[in-house]
């Protein structure tokens, strides 16, 4: 006889805690291409209806080959709940304490993105830790695009 589904138990990870987690490890968010689809997308979301954003020709009036990538939109690349991460702290996610960045290059439609999050930061407190992630996304020719960190407070195993 099987056992009754329990739908708590539908998970990829088993909880990983604030111990569980190594300084180094690296979280890759699959790549994606920025088409032109997505450019009206994140513009239509964002109400942001600067011309650099959806109007090829004024780009190539100033001297850009296409479309320039809102900041915003290669940041949220690097949103962690694309990769494993968030399926890991399911059981022990306290909070997303913070998030920061900087833009090193343009990105324009057509540029294909490999973000990463790399865990360095482990600080531990009474009853929770904080997590860092580095946060790195470059595009297909391995230009650094943008980097960031971002940190989450999560739980400490609790005792037996």
């Amino acid at each position: 006889m099987t056992a009754p589904f329990d739908p708590a138990e539908h998970r990829r990870y088993d909880t990983r805690w604030f111990e569980d987690f190594a300084l180094g490890e690296r979280f890759v968010i699959p790549s994606r291409t920025m088409t032109e689809a997505l450019f009206l997308a994140f513009q239509a979301a964002s109400g942001d209806n600067h011309p650099v954003h959806y109007d090829v020709e004024y780009c190539r009036r100033h001297g850009m080959p296409h479309m320039l990538a809102h900041g915003f939109q290669v940041l949220i690349q690097t949103a962690a709940g694309a990769g494993t991460f968030p399926f890991m702290v399911e059981g022990s996610l306290v909070a997303f304490l913070e998030q920061s960045s900087q833009f090193r290059a343009p990105v324009f439609v057509g540029d294909t993105l490999y973000p990463t999050l790399t865990l360095d930061e482990r600080t531990p407190n009474r009853t929770t830790g904080v997590v860092g992630l580095a946060s790195t996304v470059h595009n297909q020719k391995g230009v650094l695009v943008l980097e960031g960190r971002q940190r989450y407070l999560v739980r400490q195993r609790p005792a037996d």
